[in-house]
């Protein structure tokens, strides 16, 4: 449950971290993101959560999902706790050879003149108009107070994000889970995942399928480096990007939702 609206889902894969951090249990927890599964839970139980840039962490002895996208991150009931732990766990690491080293996060406290980028291409994918205005409002407020100028971040492509996102994930995720097969652990994992781990498998099966010659894998990629470049050419002009984190608020416990 949720511990700030306990009626309501914890919400992503790693809720259990943030519903931890949520509810006083521990000051500091560790979350895994593919896609969303720190921001989203952080989200709806109001703590922060951070998904690191790709490669910031090591992800030696995470178990993969979608090895192109995975990444290891903190919850914190502030951006100090977050940040405290990130510079912890962030790092090269000769496991992984993703990793580099990066610079301390910690901010100087001094005045900055933020550049702030606002997206009208990823609004129009939020399902709740009311979400938005409270964001853009919440801008808009701290931008007057501290100076900040806000700018319009041309993104035309991350509408492809979630097409994008699926062929990679189930494909990534059916390569990961073959080891699985029996021989180590005594169970093959079709025999015994859940419905929503199977539906993954069962997809990325069918996607690297040798008569589909990987056409729908490649074009994820293809897709996913437009996206990139869009975000690269709006951060020559802005510092940061503020978005929703979610397109609506969480579903109730309980209720029914589709996997489409």
């Amino acid at each position: 449950k949720n511990p700030k609206a306990k009626d309501l889902i914890p919400g992503g894969s790693s809720s259990g971290s943030a519903a931890a951090v949520a509810a006083g249990f521990a000051d500091l927890a560790l979350g895994s993101d593919t896609g969303g599964s720190i921001r989203n839970p952080a989200s709806h139980c109001g703590v922060v959560g951070v998904k690191p840039s790709y490669g910031a962490v090591s992800r030696y002895g995470l178990m993969d999902l979608s090895m192109s996208l995975d990444q290891i991150g903190p919850f914190s009931t502030d951006v100090y706790g977050a940040e405290l732990l990130l510079n912890v766990i962030k790092g090269h690491d000769e496991k992984d050879p993703t990793t580099f080293e990066s610079s301390s996060t910690i901010l100087e406290n001094k005045k900055l003149k933020i550049k702030i980028g606002l997206s009208k291409d990823f609004e129009a994918l939020c399902q709740d108009k009311k979400i938005v205005s409270l964001v853009r409002n919440a801008v808009e407020k701290v931008s007057k107070k501290e100076g900040w100028t806000i700018l319009d971040s041309s993104l035309k492509h991350v509408k492809l994000a979630v097409a994008a996102y699926y062929p990679l994930c189930y494909v990534e995720f059916f390569s990961a889970t073959r080891k699985f097969d029996g021989r180590k652990y005594g169970h093959k994992i079709e025999d015994v995942c859940g419905p929503e781990v199977l539906r993954r498998i069962l997809g990325g099966g069918e996607i690297s399928k040798a008569e589909y010659g990987g056409q729908y894998y490649r074009n994820s990629l293809k897709a996913a480096q437009l996206i990139k470049e869009d975000f690269n050419e709006a951060f020559k002009k802005v510092d940061a990007i503020i978005t929703p984190t979610v397109p609506r608020l969480p579903h109730k416990v309980g209720s029914k939702i589709t996997p489409e």
